[in-house]
């Protein structure tokens, strides 16, 4: 049984998730603050983290840094804020997907699914990609450039490998939001950019100049065929 971990200070929201996701057959763990969820998750190693944004003291653009230190956990941020910076920003810094509250239960349970379900057919597919210094091995979700590396999450795992599968064809936006679906179901183009970045900012020797995954003006992106 799958273990989810819900952050928020609203224990209708608390409630409201724990009931629906307890009846997709999840076993469900909850925190109202950020330094409870960081200890909670340190002792019982939920399988996901769904996080409120708007947390007292420590907020979930934090707790996501904090996780991301040491774990690939997938996150799905829920926010009230209509802001889209603070969306990008979530994803630039390493979650996976985001909800904007109000949401439909039966959304959230979709969307928790289909995060799991991506990083599940990661794992069981026996593949090793090669292209220039690159290495991805698909069954651990490895990324290497030489000899160091470098660590993704399961959501900048799947959209590095749809590029890096076919070096040198461009990918729209739209193309890539479908290889890597889950990014979500009200999910912008924008949130490819902000995946881009944090990949090339892990990935690149200087991300300001890309040698791997290059921007192809007013299209998308490719990966580098050489």
């Amino acid at each position: 049984m799958k273990t989810i971990l819900v952050v928020d200070d609203e224990p209708k929201i608390v409630q409201l998730a724990r009931d629906y996701l307890a009846h997709a057959g999840f076993s469900v763990l909850s925190a109202g603050d950020g330094k409870t969820a960081l200890a909670i998750f340190r002792a019982e190693k939920p399988n996901l983290v769904l996080l409120d944004l708007g947390l007292p003291e420590m907020d979930g653009l934090d707790v996501t840094r904090a996780l991301r230190k040491d774990s690939s956990v997938p996150i799905i941020m829920l926010t009230a804020r209509a802001e889209e910076t603070d969306k990008i920003v979530g994803l630039e810094i390493g979650a996976d997907d985001y909800i904007t509250k109000p949401f439909s239960p039966k959304e959230l349970v979709a969307r928790v699914r289909a995060v799991l379900r991506r990083q599940e057919n990661a794992l069981t597919a026996n593949e090793i990609i090669r292209v220039a210094q690159v290495t991805l091995d698909v069954a651990r979700m490895r990324v290497q450039v030489g000899a160091k590396e470098i660590e993704v999450t399961p959501t900048e795992f799947q959209l590095l490998a749809a590029l890096a599968r076919q070096p040198g064809r461009i990918f729209t936006r739209a193309q890539l939001l479908e290889a890597v679906r889950g990014v979500a179901f009200e999910s912008y183009e924008r949130a490819i950019d902000a995946h881009v970045k944090n990949i090339r900012r892990k990935l690149e020797p200087n991300p300001r100049a890309p040698r791997f995954i290059l921007s192809v003006y007013g299209v998308g992106y490719k990966f580098a065929d050489k």
